[in-house]
């Protein structure tokens, strides 16, 4: 008998924290062995997994609601599976906690609208065929530069450079800023390593 996934609708089950909704995301990656690597850059051998983002043409990592009967890590692989149709082993480590403002509050002055993401690194053991959301969302596989160019916000950017970081000890660095990027201020709430690096008002994107 096969069983269908659905996905997870309404927000009755939504955590918050004073103004803040609290939202859970991860980027989706894998380790491709047997790359031809004559310089030695383990970052070549690092893929990330984007998924379209419905109505627009950018790329995107899965995030979404942190529901109140699930952990945070639980809820960021619900997402992987629901958005990307991936499932795998997060890691234990945070790449950061983030602030921003939803899409469709982003011009409203004060804290409505306001969430705060918590994003992990999903090591892929498995690619669905078929997964609940999949109208809405493609998946692409893309090496970390790739990524880094298509990346629209702030935030996905610094999210990055922590899983390549943490994965291979090397960020990514490019020269120029991505055209795709739009004017955002973000701040990062809180890194993996617990320090706390707040810069600015935030408003990109949930």
């Amino acid at each position: 008998m096969t069983t269908t996934l659905q996905a997870r609708t309404g927000r009755e089950l939504q955590r918050y924290d004073n103004h803040f909704r609290l939202v859970a995301g991860c980027i989706p990656y894998r380790l491709k062995q047997n790359v031809e690597n004559p310089t030695g850059d383990s970052l070549s051998k690092l893929e990330v997994l984007m998924i379209t983002s419905p109505n627009r043409h950018d790329l995107i990592f899965p995030k979404g609601g942190w529901d109140n009967d699930e952990t945070v890590d639980q809820a960021a692989r619900r997402e992987a599976l629901e958005e990307a149709g991936v499932q795998g082993t997060i890691h234990d480590t945070l790449l950061g906690v983030w602030e921003f403002k939803s899409k469709s509050k982003q011009n409203l002055k004060g804290q409505e609208g306001a969430c705060r993401g918590y994003i992990f690194a999903l090591e892929v053991t498995e690619e669905l065929k078929l997964w609940p959301e999949q109208s809405s969302h493609d998946r692409q596989w893309l090496n970390v530069w790739e990524a880094w160019k298509l990346c629209r916000y702030d935030w996905m950017r610094e999210a990055l450079n922590s899983i390549s970081v943490l994965l291979t000890g090397k960020p990514v660095r490019l020269l120029t800023v991505p055209e795709i990027s739009e004017n955002t201020s973000m701040f990062c709430l809180v890194k993996s390593s617990g320090t706390k690096c707040v810069d600015s008002a935030i408003n990109a994107l949930c």
